[in-house]
């Protein structure tokens, strides 16, 4: 992939948001991350890939939802770990300092998981987005402690601005069993 994108459309309806993703699957080459149900009751829809592809498909996913799309976001040049995160995919060798940020939103926890991990060189250990959670969202990042509180910083501001935040925590010195029990799975 040259430039990697990403693409989050949120639904009100189920059964649009499944015809509106096939459409989106349609109008460009674009690999499809995720398309389920979420909490409570809503539609996600997750698609990657080049930028303008990315962005014609939301076009066309937004156009065909019309009023029942509940937010979106297109992430043009997204961070490499963001992907994998996502997926549930990301190998940590060494845990540092924890960091959590909850969203009440999908999109802005995506973005603000995007902002993190531009500001320094954290890592992001996952991401969760709305199933069991009752539609939010939390990212977990590790690294070095003055690492993970900057980007926790910039990324709780983010959310915070759009109204968003939920909660935010630091464990500066994460338990073992925390890591392998209850964060890294």
């Amino acid at each position: 992939m040259k430039e990697p994108a990403l693409g989050i459309i949120e639904y009100k309806s189920v059964a649009k948001g499944i015809y509106s993703c096939d459409i989106m699957a349609k109008k460009a080459p674009v690999k499809i991350l995720g398309t389920h149900p979420i909490c409570p009751g809503k539609y996600l829809t997750i698609i990657c890939g080049e930028v303008a592809d990315v962005e014609e498909s939301m076009k066309a996913g937004i156009e065909s939802g019309k009023d029942m799309v509940v937010s979106d976001l297109f992430l043009p040049y997204v961070h490499r770990s963001i992907l994998p995160a996502i997926a549930g995919t990301t190998k940590i060798d060494r845990f540092g300092a924890i960091g959590i940020i909850e969203t009440f939103a999908v999109s802005t926890c995506v973005l603000a998981a995007d902002i993190a991990a531009k500001a320094t060189p954290i890592q992001l250990v996952e991401i969760r987005l709305a199933n069991g959670l009752g539609g939010k969202a939390y990212f977990v990042m590790t690294g070095d402690l003055a690492d993970v509180e900057d980007s926790l910083e910039a990324a709780k501001n983010y959310a915070k601005k759009e109204g968003m935040l939920a909660a935010c925590e630091l464990i500066p010195s994460p338990h073992p069993d925390l890591i392998d029990k209850g964060v890294y799975w």
